[in-house]
């Protein structure tokens, strides 16, 4: 009889190694041109301590305790290319937080699997679909494309 598989929550080393990475992200989204303007006004460790809960139940640890993922992020306008910018920052720091390849693509499925849930297929259809009026819609194009 096999073993089950050890979650990555306890493979990476827990909260420590979820809080390294995200600071060392977190620092990448505060200094990108377009992604810091969706943090504008908010604390970055008040961020990272939410992101490191979310993901920490996510990859097996304990329970998160925050608004769920589709709520925060449901009047922001989110496009494809935002999120694999996003992305591209988050594996670049789990390279530098030395995370091992093997547990690197396992982060990258669970943070890819959010994908759907706030990515917007268009600005068209963000507008459409968007269920909750009273809330400011935020959109923030491309920085030097005005039209993104």
């Amino acid at each position: 009889m096999s073993q089950p598989k050890q979650s990555l929550y306890d493979a990476i080393g827990g909260l420590p190694t979820i809080q390294k990475v995200h600071k060392i992200f977190y620092d990448k989204v505060y200094a990108d041109d377009w992604l810091k303007q969706f943090f504008a006004g908010f604390d970055q460790q008040i961020i990272e301590n939410k992101q490191t809960s979310f993901m920490g139940e996510k990859m097996g640890g304990p329970k998160y305790l925050g608004k769920p993922l589709k709520q925060v992020h449901e009047n922001m306008y989110i496009s494809r290319e935002l999120f694999e910018r996003r992305h591209t920052l988050l594996s670049e720091s789990l390279q530098e937080s030395g995370i091992k390849p093997e547990l690197m693509d396992r982060w990258l499925k669970i943070d890819n699997a959010f994908m759907k849930t706030v990515f917007k297929g268009s600005i068209e259809s963000f507008y459409r679909d968007y269920s909750f009026p009273f809330k400011q819609r935020i959109i923030i194009p491309r920085p030097g494309n005005p039209k993104a």
